[in-house]
């Protein structure tokens, strides 16, 4: 009888074992991704200057991530800096009738990898596109799409990027009529996790335009400082950003960074800029 209830024990805790097994899920097995995003923001501020006049911009994207580290991602906002640029054109523009490109569209594409514990390597290309823009008409400028080859490295919370344009940044003539070709962007931010979704990043950016004549006109700072809250997918932010663009040149109407049809309002000044995002 005591050999037959030892039996009976055995068996039952192989059937229990085999139960436990069969019910605990098999490991998530990493698979490639494809998301999207759409959103607005009270003024679209890009590297610290308003390229919606300070206004507000909607905006959307979509990524793909494949598993091998490779991703390539498009995305786009509503921008008017380009139709207002007629305004400030020096010498004046009077044989175009608007300058046209309200949209700015980025595509990119790049390898991301996790090469030692909490380190992160990034770098790829990105093209700034602006379709049925006109902003050449005006000889002053160049045409504006441009191409940026970019790396940026993390470890932790931490992460330093570096671009550099192929070709002139953005359009922009030197004043000397150089182009701005090797122009440069140093992107420093940290990333803050305060949990349940909550995250702050303060961040610093050099922006250099290259000149021949090696006259750092042109070039700034630009700072910010975003509080954002993920919840199921949608994030609301508030950041605080800004440049000293106007400090280091003064002010000028003619410089992209001031609105042509109000010269006195500063398109590169601290504000405040409020978004909500939705992720898919």
């Amino acid at each position: 009888m005591k050999k037959s209830l030892i039996s009976l024990a055995a068996i039952a805790l192989v059937a229990a074992s085999s139960l436990s097994q069969a019910q605990t899920p098999a490991p998530a097995v990493p698979a490639d991704s494809l998301t999207y995003n759409m959103g607005a923001v009270t003024d679209y501020r890009y590297r610290g200057i308003s390229q919606s006049r300070k206004q507000p911009a909607l905006q959307g994207g979509v990524d793909f991530v494949s598993t091998s580290g490779f991703y390539v991602g498009a995305w786009a906002s509503t921008i008017k800096w380009i139709k207002d640029a007629q305004e400030t054109a020096s010498p004046a523009v009077t044989n175009v009738t608007g300058f046209k490109g309200g949209l700015e569209i980025d595509l990119y594409g790049g390898y991301k990898k996790e090469v030692a514990k909490d380190t992160t390597l990034d770098f790829g290309l990105l093209q700034y596109y602006y379709p049925g823009n006109k902003y050449s008409s005006a000889g002053s400028y160049y045409n504006p799409n441009t191409l940026e080859v970019y790396g940026a490295v993390s470890y932790g919370a931490f992460t330093a990027k570096l671009s550099n344009s192929i070709g002139p940044l953005f359009g922009q003539k030197n004043p000397d009529g150089t182009t701005t070709s090797g122009s440069r962007y140093l992107d420093l931010s940290y990333t803050l996790d305060m949990g349940d979704g909550l995250t702050i990043v303060p961040h610093i950016g050099d922006q250099y335009f290259k000149h021949v004549s090696k006259t750092p006109s042109y070039s700034y700072n630009d700072f910010s400082i975003a509080v954002n809250k993920d919840m199921n997918g949608t994030v609301l932010s508030a950041t605080v950003v800004g440049t000293n663009y106007k400090k280091l040149h003064g002010f000028d109407a003619t410089q992209f960074v001031y609105d042509g049809k109000a010269p006195t309002k500063n398109m590169g000044d601290t504000a405040v800029v409020f978004g909500i995002k939705k992720n898919f």
